[in-house]
């Protein structure tokens, strides 16, 4: 008997007769001798929903009393599934974050786990239950509710999965595996039978919305092997494990882009040693990830500094950026929301050359102008104009043959 915990998205649990549905499948997965933890989503945009409403009370909610009004859409999700599942004749038991041990930091709104005491879900399945637990919650150390971001509840599957030692993590999406690039964009793009850890990791947080990328990191840490598949079909879907020699074969394995950044640059800043500092440290006191970076060569003992954040953030970037400009002396401060990053991601990069001349020429084709370049030892992403971010995603997966099952070497 296997333990497996399955993780349903929103989309999964939208209404009460994919509720119904989801809770067929797990039914079926208990029946057939194993162990099941489900971890829940909130239903359909009931999270979005909810932020609404705490901005039309107020424009700026206080982030603790944020998490307690969020946390609540899992909790709906959770009861309910718990009864559809006792509709079929099989017991299951509902946990809040706090009820499953999931002790966390107090980032409200962005909350990291620091632990998981499974006891009670432990017991549960000990009993014969069923366990459903919501996801994106958890707890603090002083019993504050907190939230953990977005994708949150793939964390919460994969943490419970490492803390339960259970044989693996499935995620159930309304998307049946991961793709060589968007199915959207890209009508040959292929569903690939196993991605690594690194590689999934890379298309994660450069823009693929499969996984999030804090669950990826999470499961590579510790090992749980983590299969994506879809809610709605039967069919295998993609197996994120540890890489093997066989994955070096193909140079580029996916495209991922991403078109919610925005590039922000202060110009003219003095060329003297700790500027770049006092930039980047005024930046991360407003907790802001900074991704791409580039600083020019110097002119005149001035220099410019870009760097890309997420568009969300860059409003509060700019106003930050302005304050450090007039302590400096640069010039100004300028951006632009027009961006979107493509890049390609494989382990064959490697042990392969020419992959990023590769790349570029493929974009050069179709006379489309690089702004910024950052590179990995399995990546590399471009800045480029939004407007051509989906020209460029279907201009790479063809120069890749990325349709092709034994995708090209370089």
């Amino acid at each position: 008997m296997a333990l497996i915990v399955q993780k349903y998205g929103g989309s999964s649990v939208a209404d009460a007769e994919k509720i119904r549905n989801v809770a067929h499948r797990v039914v079926e997965t208990a029946n057939a001798g194993h162990g099941v933890v489900v971890v829940v989503s909130a239903m359909g945009k009931t999270t979005d929903g909810l932020i609404r409403l705490a901005h039309e009370v107020t424009p700026t909610p206080p982030a603790r009393e944020l998490d307690m009004l969020l946390a609540t859409g899992e909790q709906v999700s959770i009861a309910l599934l718990a009864m559809a599942i006792d509709a079929l004749g099989h017991k299951a038991r509902s946990f809040t974050g706090e009820q499953a041990g999931i002790r966390t930091d107090a980032a409200h709104t962005r909350a990291r786990i620091v632990g998981i005491d499974g006891d009670k879900v432990r017991r549960a399945l000990d009993e014969g239950l069923i366990a459903i637990v919501a996801g994106f919650q958890g707890v603090t150390d002083e019993d504050d509710i907190t939230t953990l971001g977005r994708g949150g509840s793939d964390l919460t599957g994969v943490a419970l999965a490492a803390a339960l030692h259970a044989d693996v993590c499935e995620i159930y999406t309304d998307v049946d595996g991961v793709y060589t690039a968007d199915p959207n964009l890209v009508p040959d793009a292929r569903k690939l039978a196993r991605i690594s850890y690194d590689e999934m990791l890379e298309m994660a947080s450069l823009g693929a919305k499969v996984l999030q990328a804090r669950s990826v990191e999470f499961a590579k840490k510790y090992g749980v092997p983590v299969h994506v598949r879809s809610t709605f079909k039967a069919d295998p879907g993609t197996l994120v494990t540890r890489e093997d020699s066989r994955m070096e074969a193909v140079v580029v394995t996916g495209i991922a882009h991403d078109r919610s950044q925005a590039k922000v640059t202060i110009r003219g800043v003095p060329d003297r040693p700790g500027i770049a500092a006092q930039v980047f440290g005024a930046v991360a006191d407003h907790g802001i990830v900074v991704d791409m970076i580039v600083q020019n060569v110097s002119r005149e003992t001035l220099s410019d500094i870009s760097f890309t954040v997420p568009r969300a953030d860059r409003p509060k970037v700019v106003a930050t950026l302005e304050e450090v400009a007039r302590r400096t002396r640069a010039e100004d401060v300028t951006f632009d929301d027009r961006i979107a990053k493509v890049s390609i991601i494989g382990v064959g990069m490697r042990s392969h050359s020419g992959v990023a001349a590769r790349m570029f020429r493929a974009l050069s084709e179709e006379r489309i102008n690089i702004q910024m370049i950052s590179t990995s030892e399995i990546a590399v992403s471009c800045v480029i104009e939004d407007k051509y971010a989906e020209l460029a995603v279907r201009a790479l997966h063809e120069a890749f043959e990325l349709g092709k099952e034994n995708a090209a070497t370089a």
